[in-house]
């Protein structure tokens, strides 16, 4: 009888072993000094990681032209964070190439040196933001949980996790996270003409949006600070255009001579956005050095 035991204990063990090796990890801590920035990562069998950049882009906040007053606003908002004072979610809204991704990366190699961190999260992955609030919950750097080109189609389950971590969740509670998001679209979700009809209105004229637009309202407004960016106008674009070719090294006459060049670009590509102005710029200086 004592053999039978310990055989059906000996196999029982054997069984925990290959269910626990299949199970996924839990997420561990990476080394913090190998970066400054991080990507979360779900492993193709289960688990996951965050992985260090190495190579940020350099970007620095007075590269960035044509922004200033949501260049501004930005830098208030994570200097008071980095100072471990209030600070709030931000949503950066608005035109295509427009440079609020760079914005972001700019004010991460701005403060970096003060304790500035920042961590990469796919829409996809949102689900798991309480993981990566608890792994650095108690670290003593500040970390800017980044979503990039962050949208929702209906029932997507992202959408719910980001609206709880931003509003209520105790996951969020942690003074050392804030949550920065770009956009195309400034509530997040698509909205649809029918939509319009659940609108009333009152005997004294006010307003009320029906439930489904109040719904589609709700996360973005958990975002306390909006920071819209418009298209430029054709002397912006060509300001941008001369910031970076100055960049690359470019002398004053070839820049003012790269200007029908740089109009006729953006006229090709139907659009005078900050990443047009980049990409020509590049190209520009690219030939001038040949």
């Amino acid at each position: 009888m004592t053999d039978k035991l310990d055989l059906l204990i000996a196999r029982a063990d054997q069984l925990l072993a290959r269910i626990e090796s299949i199970l996924p990890e839990a997420l561990r801590a990476p080394d913090w000094g190998a970066a400054i920035a991080w990507r979360y990562r779900r492993r193709a069998r289960g688990g996951s990681a965050l992985e260090p950049v190495h190579h940020v882009a350099a970007l620095q906040l007075d590269d960035l032209k044509e922004i200033e007053p949501q260049k501004e606003k930005v830098r208030r908002n994570t200097e008071q964070f980095v100072a471990g004072k209030p600070a709030n979610n931000v949503l950066l809204t608005g035109a295509r190439g427009t440079g609020k991704s760079s914005l972001i990366k700019a004010c991460l190699n701005t403060y970096a040196p003060q304790g500035l961190r920042l961590i990469e999260v796919d829409k996809s992955d949102l689900t798991d933001l309480p993981d990566i609030v608890e792994v650095v919950a108690e670290r003593p750097e500040k970390f800017i949980i980044f979503c990039d080109d962050l949208s929702f189609d209906e029932g997507e389950p992202g959408y719910k996790a980001l609206k709880s971590i931003l509003d209520g969740s105790v996951a969020a509670a942690t003074p050392n996270v804030l949550i920065y998001a770009t956009s195309n679209r400034r509530h997040l979700l698509p909205e649809y003409m029918k939509e319009n009809l659940s609108y009333q209105h009152t005997e004294d004229g006010e307003l009320h949006p029906g439930e489904v637009v109040e719904e589609k309202i709700s996360l973005s407004e958990r975002f306390g600070l909006w920071v819209s960016f418009y298209p430029f106008g054709q002397e912006e674009y060509l300001a941008i255009v001369a910031q970076w070719l100055r960049h690359f090294g470019a002398p004053a006459q070839a820049i003012e001579a790269a200007r029908p060049d740089a109009l006729l670009w953006a006229l090709e590509r139907g659009s005078r956005s900050g990443r047009v102005a980049w990409q020509f710029a590049r190209d520009y200086a690219g030939r001038q050095a040949q």
